[in-house]
Protein backbone atom coordinates (compact mmCIF):
# COMPACT_ATOMS: atom_id res chain seq x y z
CA UNK A 1 0.00 0.00 0.00
CA UNK A 2 2.73 1.85 1.21
CA UNK A 3 4.73 1.47 -2.07
CA UNK A 4 1.63 2.22 -4.07
CA UNK A 5 1.28 5.36 -2.71
CA UNK A 6 4.84 6.05 -2.68
CA UNK A 7 4.35 5.57 -6.76
CA UNK A 8 1.85 7.69 -7.30
CA UNK A 9 3.48 10.41 -5.32
CA UNK A 10 6.23 10.09 -7.73
CA UNK A 11 4.57 9.67 -10.90
CA UNK A 12 2.53 13.15 -9.93
CA UNK A 13 5.69 15.14 -9.01
CA UNK A 14 7.38 13.91 -12.34
CA UNK A 15 3.89 15.16 -14.32
CA UNK A 16 4.04 18.36 -12.62
CA UNK A 17 7.93 19.12 -13.12
CA UNK A 18 7.00 18.29 -16.73
CA UNK A 19 3.91 20.22 -17.33
CA UNK A 20 6.22 23.30 -15.51
CA UNK A 21 9.52 22.57 -17.61
CA UNK A 22 7.46 22.68 -20.71
CA UNK A 23 5.48 26.07 -19.48
CA UNK A 24 9.63 27.55 -18.85
CA UNK A 25 10.74 26.37 -22.49
CA UNK A 26 7.55 28.01 -24.18
CA UNK A 27 8.52 31.54 -22.04
CA UNK A 28 12.21 30.95 -23.20
CA UNK A 29 12.42 29.98 -26.99
CA UNK A 30 10.57 33.55 -27.56
CA UNK A 31 13.25 35.42 -25.61
CA UNK A 32 16.08 33.55 -26.97
CA UNK A 33 14.79 34.17 -30.18
CA UNK A 34 14.81 37.60 -29.93
CA UNK A 35 18.34 37.59 -28.27
CA UNK A 36 19.71 35.53 -31.24
CA UNK A 37 18.57 37.72 -34.06
CA UNK A 38 19.60 40.86 -32.02
CA UNK A 39 22.87 39.63 -33.16
CA UNK A 40 21.80 39.84 -36.80
CA UNK A 41 21.79 42.15 -39.77
CA UNK A 42 18.11 42.25 -41.87
CA UNK A 43 19.38 39.86 -44.45
CA UNK A 44 20.22 36.67 -42.10
CA UNK A 45 16.91 37.33 -40.03
CA UNK A 46 14.50 37.28 -42.99
CA UNK A 47 16.82 34.19 -44.71
CA UNK A 48 16.30 32.17 -41.80
CA UNK A 49 15.44 33.88 -38.11
CA UNK A 50 16.42 30.23 -36.36
CA UNK A 51 20.01 30.21 -37.76
CA UNK A 52 23.03 31.12 -35.69
CA UNK A 53 24.52 34.41 -36.86
CA UNK A 54 27.09 33.84 -39.29
CA UNK A 55 28.51 37.31 -38.11
CA UNK A 56 27.70 38.68 -35.06
CA UNK A 57 26.50 42.61 -35.19
CA UNK A 58 27.18 43.92 -31.89
CA UNK A 59 26.52 47.51 -33.48
CA UNK A 60 22.98 46.54 -33.14
CA UNK A 61 22.76 47.51 -30.00
CA UNK A 62 24.80 50.89 -29.99
CA UNK A 63 22.22 52.08 -33.12
CA UNK A 64 19.66 51.05 -31.31
CA UNK A 65 20.82 52.80 -28.35
CA UNK A 66 21.57 56.20 -30.37
CA UNK A 67 17.99 55.31 -32.29
CA UNK A 68 15.47 55.27 -29.61
CA UNK A 69 17.35 57.59 -27.38
CA UNK A 70 17.48 54.89 -24.59
CA UNK A 71 19.64 57.30 -22.36
CA UNK A 72 17.78 59.72 -21.84
CA UNK A 73 14.48 57.11 -22.27
CA UNK A 74 15.39 55.07 -19.10
CA UNK A 75 16.07 58.30 -16.99
CA UNK A 76 12.43 59.75 -17.44
CA UNK A 77 11.27 56.48 -16.90
CA UNK A 78 12.83 55.76 -13.28
CA UNK A 79 11.19 59.04 -12.62
CA UNK A 80 8.08 58.30 -14.09
CA UNK A 81 7.91 55.46 -12.17
CA UNK A 82 9.45 56.33 -9.04
CA UNK A 83 7.34 59.14 -8.52
CA UNK A 84 4.31 57.14 -9.49
CA UNK A 85 5.11 54.47 -6.61
CA UNK A 86 5.86 56.86 -3.61
CA UNK A 87 2.34 58.26 -4.74
CA UNK A 88 0.82 55.00 -4.20
CA UNK A 89 2.72 54.27 -1.26
CA UNK A 90 1.55 56.72 0.46
CA UNK A 91 -2.07 56.96 -0.22
CA UNK A 92 -2.64 53.32 -0.56
CA UNK A 93 -0.86 52.52 3.18
CA UNK A 94 -3.18 55.21 4.87
CA UNK A 95 -6.38 54.28 3.39
CA UNK A 96 -5.39 50.55 3.43
CA UNK A 97 -4.97 51.12 7.46
CA UNK A 98 -8.52 53.24 7.62
CA UNK A 99 -10.65 50.56 5.62
CA UNK A 100 -8.79 47.64 7.25
CA UNK A 101 -10.19 49.22 11.11
CA UNK A 102 -13.14 50.52 9.71
CA UNK A 103 -12.30 53.80 11.24
CA UNK A 104 -14.62 55.57 9.39
CA UNK A 105 -18.64 56.08 8.34
CA UNK A 106 -19.25 54.48 5.08
CA UNK A 107 -16.30 52.12 5.10
CA UNK A 108 -18.05 49.70 3.44
CA UNK A 109 -19.11 52.52 0.49
CA UNK A 110 -16.15 53.68 0.07
CA UNK A 111 -14.85 50.22 -0.46
CA UNK A 112 -16.97 49.37 -2.83
CA UNK A 113 -16.17 52.87 -4.91
CA UNK A 114 -12.60 51.62 -5.21
CA UNK A 115 -13.92 48.43 -6.74
CA UNK A 116 -15.54 50.45 -8.96
CA UNK A 117 -13.14 52.39 -10.11
CA UNK A 118 -11.05 49.59 -10.93
CA UNK A 119 -13.63 48.61 -13.67
CA UNK A 120 -13.71 52.08 -15.34
CA UNK A 121 -11.43 52.43 -17.92
CA UNK A 122 -8.47 55.50 -18.20
CA UNK A 123 -9.78 56.09 -21.88
CA UNK A 124 -12.94 58.35 -20.36
CA UNK A 125 -10.74 60.82 -18.65
CA UNK A 126 -7.95 60.89 -21.17
CA UNK A 127 -9.92 64.05 -22.96
CA UNK A 128 -10.69 66.22 -19.70
CA UNK A 129 -7.06 65.17 -18.33
CA UNK A 130 -5.13 66.30 -21.53
CA UNK A 131 -7.16 69.53 -21.23
CA UNK A 132 -6.44 70.18 -18.00
CA UNK A 133 -2.68 69.53 -18.41
CA UNK A 134 -2.37 71.60 -21.67
CA UNK A 135 -4.03 74.82 -19.21
CA UNK A 136 -1.59 73.87 -16.48
CA UNK A 137 1.19 73.58 -19.08
CA UNK A 138 2.42 70.08 -17.69
CA UNK A 139 2.16 68.31 -21.13
CA UNK A 140 5.28 66.37 -21.35
CA UNK A 141 6.31 66.84 -17.43
CA UNK A 142 7.25 63.15 -16.44
CA UNK A 143 6.46 64.06 -13.22
CA UNK A 144 2.62 65.39 -13.47
CA UNK A 145 1.90 61.99 -15.70
CA UNK A 146 3.35 59.84 -12.63
CA UNK A 147 0.19 61.46 -10.30
CA UNK A 148 -1.71 60.32 -13.31
CA UNK A 149 -0.57 56.77 -13.14
CA UNK A 150 -0.49 56.70 -9.13
CA UNK A 151 -4.26 57.82 -9.43
CA UNK A 152 -4.94 54.72 -12.10
CA UNK A 153 -2.73 52.31 -9.72
CA UNK A 154 -4.60 53.26 -6.81
CA UNK A 155 -7.82 51.78 -6.54
CA UNK A 156 -5.84 48.13 -6.43
CA UNK A 157 -3.18 49.08 -4.46
CA UNK A 158 -5.98 50.37 -1.60
CA UNK A 159 -7.23 46.48 -1.73
CA UNK A 160 -3.96 44.87 -1.94
CA UNK A 161 -2.57 47.05 1.29
CA UNK A 162 -5.92 46.63 3.38
CA UNK A 163 -5.74 42.83 2.73
CA UNK A 164 -1.97 43.39 4.65
CA UNK A 165 -3.64 45.28 7.34
CA UNK A 166 -6.28 42.97 8.25
CA UNK A 167 -3.50 40.38 8.96
CA UNK A 168 -1.71 42.97 12.27
CA UNK A 169 -4.02 41.53 15.46
CA UNK A 170 -6.03 44.53 16.46
CA UNK A 171 -4.97 43.97 20.41
CA UNK A 172 -1.63 45.11 18.86
CA UNK A 173 -2.82 48.55 17.93
CA UNK A 174 -5.15 48.76 21.34
CA UNK A 175 -1.81 47.60 23.74
CA UNK A 176 -0.26 50.92 21.95
CA UNK A 177 -2.90 53.19 22.65
CA UNK A 178 -3.08 51.99 25.99
CA UNK A 179 0.35 53.06 26.18
CA UNK A 180 0.17 56.71 24.77
CA UNK A 181 1.21 56.30 21.17
CA UNK A 182 -0.66 58.68 18.88
CA UNK A 183 -1.91 57.46 15.25
CA UNK A 184 1.02 59.49 13.31
CA UNK A 185 3.51 57.39 15.73
CA UNK A 186 1.14 54.46 15.40
CA UNK A 187 0.85 54.36 11.97
CA UNK A 188 4.36 55.34 10.97
CA UNK A 189 6.50 52.98 14.22
CA UNK A 190 4.00 49.90 14.50
CA UNK A 191 1.80 49.34 11.21
CA UNK A 192 4.49 50.36 8.68
CA UNK A 193 7.29 48.29 9.50
CA UNK A 194 4.54 45.06 10.02
CA UNK A 195 3.20 45.88 6.29
CA UNK A 196 6.60 45.97 4.67
CA UNK A 197 5.92 42.87 2.65
CA UNK A 198 3.02 45.02 1.36
CA UNK A 199 4.92 47.67 -0.04
CA UNK A 200 7.33 46.01 -1.46
CA UNK A 201 4.30 43.78 -3.11
CA UNK A 202 2.49 46.96 -4.24
CA UNK A 203 5.86 48.71 -5.49
CA UNK A 204 6.78 45.80 -7.48
CA UNK A 205 3.07 45.36 -9.09
CA UNK A 206 2.58 48.98 -9.84
CA UNK A 207 6.40 50.37 -10.92
CA UNK A 208 6.39 47.52 -13.47
CA UNK A 209 3.18 48.63 -14.79
CA UNK A 210 4.39 52.44 -14.78
CA UNK A 211 7.71 51.36 -16.54
CA UNK A 212 5.84 49.45 -19.26
CA UNK A 213 2.79 51.80 -19.92
CA UNK A 214 2.11 53.30 -23.12
CA UNK A 215 -1.96 54.66 -23.39
CA UNK A 216 -1.00 57.43 -20.38
CA UNK A 217 2.44 58.59 -21.89
CA UNK A 218 1.86 58.62 -25.32
CA UNK A 219 -1.25 61.23 -24.54
CA UNK A 220 0.87 63.50 -22.69
CA UNK A 221 4.74 63.18 -23.06
CA UNK A 222 5.23 65.28 -25.87
CA UNK A 223 8.68 65.49 -27.60
CA UNK A 224 11.42 62.97 -27.39
CA UNK A 225 13.50 64.05 -24.63
CA UNK A 226 10.38 63.53 -22.63
CA UNK A 227 9.61 59.72 -24.07
CA UNK A 228 10.01 57.37 -21.86
CA UNK A 229 11.95 53.89 -22.66
CA UNK A 230 9.18 52.07 -23.95
CA UNK A 231 8.25 55.29 -25.74
CA UNK A 232 11.43 55.26 -27.65
CA UNK A 233 11.49 52.17 -28.10
CA UNK A 234 7.94 51.92 -30.23
CA UNK A 235 9.34 55.29 -31.67
CA UNK A 236 11.10 53.11 -34.28
CA UNK A 237 8.73 51.49 -35.63
CA UNK A 238 8.28 54.15 -37.69
CA UNK A 239 11.68 54.75 -38.68
CA UNK A 240 13.52 51.12 -38.58
CA UNK A 241 10.74 48.77 -38.90
CA UNK A 242 12.72 47.19 -41.73
CA UNK A 243 15.47 46.74 -40.08
CA UNK A 244 14.72 43.82 -37.42
CA UNK A 245 18.09 43.25 -36.36
CA UNK A 246 18.21 46.79 -34.70
CA UNK A 247 14.64 46.42 -33.23
CA UNK A 248 15.67 43.19 -32.05
CA UNK A 249 18.26 44.27 -29.49
CA UNK A 250 16.25 47.49 -29.03
CA UNK A 251 13.50 45.02 -27.53
CA UNK A 252 16.74 42.79 -25.41
CA UNK A 253 17.58 46.76 -23.81
CA UNK A 254 13.80 47.08 -22.97
CA UNK A 255 13.50 43.85 -21.46
CA UNK A 256 16.50 42.83 -19.38
CA UNK A 257 16.51 45.17 -17.02
CA UNK A 258 12.89 43.98 -15.99
CA UNK A 259 13.66 40.18 -16.29
CA UNK A 260 17.06 41.28 -13.92
CA UNK A 261 14.76 43.54 -11.52
CA UNK A 262 11.99 40.55 -11.15
CA UNK A 263 14.38 37.67 -10.47
CA UNK A 264 16.21 39.67 -7.95
CA UNK A 265 12.94 40.33 -6.10
CA UNK A 266 11.03 37.58 -6.96
CA UNK A 267 11.24 35.90 -3.41
CA UNK A 268 10.24 39.15 -2.08
CA UNK A 269 7.31 39.61 -3.76
CA UNK A 270 5.92 35.92 -3.96
CA UNK A 271 6.29 36.28 -0.12
CA UNK A 272 4.46 39.16 0.18
CA UNK A 273 1.78 37.65 -2.17
CA UNK A 274 1.53 34.75 0.48
CA UNK A 275 1.06 36.83 3.76
CA UNK A 276 -1.10 39.15 2.04
CA UNK A 277 -3.48 36.56 1.34
CA UNK A 278 -3.98 35.07 4.87
CA UNK A 279 -7.10 37.05 5.57
CA UNK A 280 -8.88 39.06 3.24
Amino acid sequence: MNNSMSGKKKSGSILSHAVLILFALSALLPLSLVLLNSFKDQKSIVRNPLSWPETWHFSNYAEAWEAANFGRGFINSILLTGTTILIVLFAASLAGYVLAGNRIKGTKFVTVYFMVAMTVPIQLFLFPLYFVMAKLGLLGNVFAVGVILGAVNLPLAIFLMKSFFMNIPRELEESARIDGATTRQLITGIMIPLVRPGLLTVSIIVGIAAWNEFLVTSTFLQGQNSFTATLGFLSLNNTYNTNQGLMMAASVIMIAPLIIFFLIVQKYFIDGLVSGAVKG
